[in-house]
């Protein structure tokens, strides 16, 4: 299907490029909430990761199997770093889970929840661009979208405005794993199309774009109490 897909620009409408410093390929990770052996969150998030490559993303995918519960390992451990080097090598991130009982799955929560909102000096997931996927097994659900949004929120994540949820995804897989030629294929087109165009345009503005007030005013406040003054 790849000879049909548009090829993508990425330069602004002056000609100028998108990224004002960074030339390197968009760097996209992406995570599923499913270890079983035919894991439709999976194969999406493999057919994402094939569309990014088209559209001149390198992308990592994180194999959540093996990856223990939220504080029943320490953080040293080798699933747990593995994710974590991951998440900081990134500069936008998929998030794909199958709906269970009408929520994500508690495979997917459960990466979520090793990631910190700081490790250090560092927020490993403020400023990134972030693509939703759901995958469902009966008819077509936005729930799991809807809780990833708010999750994408909660981690300081730029979600895009375009997402993908597929229904009864066991009939839109052929044999070999790959997406059948589908209207809810051509939405997962125009999401990873979208996203490299979100993450290029914002990856060298992140800084800039986080910096909060409540931030700058508690550095301010060390300050002051450094210098023993009561106003600047």
């Amino acid at each position: 299907m790849s000879e049909h897909l548009p090829n993508l620009d990425l330069t602004l409408f002056d000609g100028s490029r998108a990224s004002t410093s960074a030339s390197h390929k968009p760097r996209i990770l992406l995570l599923y909430g499913s270890t079983r052996e035919r894991s439709f969150s999976r194969l999406l998030v493999e057919e994402a990761a094939r569309l990014l490559e088209h559209f001149g993303a390198e992308t990592r995918i994180f194999n959540p199997s093996g990856l223990p519960l939220p504080d029943d390992a320490p953080v040293d451990h080798p699933k747990v770093q593995e994710l974590r080097d991951l998440v900081l090598w990134s500069e936008g991130q998929v998030w794909c889970s199958p709906e269970r009982h009408g929520a994500m799955s508690a495979v997917f929560k459960a990466q979520i929840d090793w990631v910190p909102l700081e490790l250090g000096a560092v927020r490993p997931t403020q400023g990134k661009t972030l693509a939703v996927m759901q995958v469902c097994g009966g008819s077509q659900s936005f729930n799991v979208v809807n809780q990833l949004r708010v999750l994408g929120r909660w981690m300081r994540m730029f979600t895009i405005p375009n997402q993908s949820s597929v229904p009864k995804a066991y009939m839109e897989f052929d044999e070999e794993g790959r997406m059948k030629p589908s209207p809810f294929y051509d939405r997962v087109v125009d999401v990873m199309e979208e996203l490299v165009k979100f993450t290029v345009l914002l990856r060298d503005r992140q800084e800039f774009l986080v910096d909060r007030y409540s931030e700058r005013k508690e550095s301010a406040e060390q300050l002051m109490a450094r210098v023993n003054q009561r106003s600047i």
